[in-house]
């Protein structure tokens, strides 16, 4: 086994694949959350646009 440096070009790489691999899946969490969560969305939009939406005003606090 090796010890890699820390300026050392594949030490970097490995900081950078690891980084990458986090973004990833962070990515694919939040897309999993959104997916889950479309249907509630929808409906919460619905019901807004039949209170008036943005033309409502202070209509319904």
């Amino acid at each position: 086994m090796t010890v890699q440096r820390a300026g050392s070009k594949s030490a970097t790489n490995t900081g950078q694949r690891l980084l990458v691999a986090e973004a990833a899946v962070a990515g694919a969490l939040v897309l999993a959350l959104f997916v889950r969560e479309l249907p509630s969305l929808r409906r919460e939009l619905r019901i807004w646009r039949m209170a008036g939406g943005l033309r409502a005003g202070n209509r319904y606090p």
